[in-house]
Parts: C-alpha cells; structure tokens; sequence
C-alpha cells in the first residue's frame, strides 16, 4: 500500500540532503510546464527548501494553449519564476541547420533548447536543474533524450503517475494541476493518445506485473526495452591501461 505521506516527507529530506551535499545554499531551477510532474517537483522544492530558493522557467515556443497553469502554479507558490519564449531560438537553429530536419528532429528539439535555457538560468543563479520525470514516462521513454530527461537531481523518478497525483494533493496543489490532462506539448495529443495505453493501466503493470490487455502488454514491454538507453549513462571505452 502505497504511503503518499511518508514517500513526500522522505522525498522532502531527500531534497534536503541533495542541496547540502551538492550545493549549499544553492537554489532549486525548475521548468514549469503547466502539468502536474513540474507543478509537484516544484512543490516539494518549496516545501524542502522554502520559496526563495526555488525558480520557476516558463518557456513556450511562441504561443501556449496552457501558459495560464503555469502561471497559476508559480502564482500558487510565491516563487520567483522567468518567461523566456524559445520560440526564436529554435527557429534560428532550425533554419542555420543545412538540411531538412526530421520529424523526429524538429519534435524533440525544443525540450533540449528549454534544458539548456534551464542550465543558462541555474549558472546564473547559483542554481540546480530540477528533473521533472517520473516512473511511468521513464518506464517507456516518454521523454527526450538531452532535452526533459535529464537534470541534476530528480525528486519523481521512482514514482508513478497515480503515486505523484497522490503526493501534489498533499502539497495542497490547485486540483486543477494534479488532475489536468497530460498532454506531451510537442505534437498536441495527449500522453495517452500517443503511447496508446493509459497511465492507469500503465502504473498497475509497473508495480503489480498485470495487466488486461496481451496487446497492450506487448507494446508497452516493447518500449521498455527499446527505451531503457535514456536511462543508462553514456557507454564509455575503458582501456587496459
């Protein structure tokens, strides 16, 4: 049985110990997307380490449907927060690049332009880059690689989605944030409609093995093992020397 209030607490000293072995008296940098992964890191960065340690970056790439969730949790937290628009960033490496960039490219290249937007704040505010991922996107790769997949600490990255929903109700989040539909913010579709399962039954296979679905345990098993490279540190030649 999963205990919400004892993982947020630990989690809380987690954080705690984190900056005081690796950056006393540094601040918390966080990229606030509007959804409720970055909503509850960043909560619980509040919460260990009080509101004036902890940033939020909002970086939209042009316009965001969404912008106003983002700006209600910062608002929400009393944290210091910056809007910096990608947009021009990503158009100029898009067009200084000599070719046509893939599909794939052009999806995945904002989250690294915003990771290294996030890394330009921290070195500038004496900071940390909060990971934002959790257990249930990291099981199938829901992530870019260089771009939301990584950071200096990660608070969620053993929790499942349910798990996380349970824990941003205990921070006293707006439901609104906990409860809003994961949507990747890349393509427009839902987290669901592009993984084709739902987290629910995602998060039940994660932590009991079963599942209904054999079909949807194929693919499911398939982006596991497809995908486990982004959570592996870079391959390194090791010489006998």
């Amino acid at each position: 049985m999963f205990n919400a209030e004892k993982v947020k607490n630990e989690c809380v000293q987690w954080i705690r110990d984190f900056f005081e072995e690796n950056g006393k008296g540094c601040n918390a940098v966080v990229g606030i997307s509007g959804g409720k992964d970055s909503s509850i890191v960043a909560a619980l960065c509040v919460e260990a380490l009080g509101k004036d340690r902890v940033i939020g970056v909002l970086m939209p790439c042009g316009e965001q449907a969404d912008i106003d969730m983002a700006k209600l949790l910062v608002s929400h937290l009393g944290i210091e927060h910056y809007i910096v628009n990608i947009k021009d960033a990503v158009d100029g490496l898009t067009a200084a690049i000599p070719f046509e960039l893939s599909e794939q490219s052009r999806t995945n290249l904002p989250p690294r332009v915003r990771m290294t937007t996030l890394y330009a704040v921290a070195q500038s505010h004496n900071g940390r880059v909060a990971n934002t991922c959790n257990l249930s996107e990291d099981w199938v790769g829901y992530s870019t690689r260089y771009g939301d997949s990584v950071g200096d600490f990660s608070p969620c990255s053993f929790l499942t989605v349910a798990e996380m929903k349970q824990i941003g109700r205990l921070l006293g989040l707006p439901d609104v944030l906990v409860d809003k539909v994961p949507i990747d913010g890349l393509c427009g579709k839902t987290d669901e409609e592009n993984l084709g399962f739902t987290y629910a039954e995602l998060d039940r296979y994660i932590r009991t093995g079963e599942i209904d679905d054999p079909d949807k345990k194929a693919l499911i098993d398939r982006k596991h093992k497809a995908n486990l490279f982004k959570l592996q540190l870079m391959p390194s030649f090791k010489p006998e020397i």
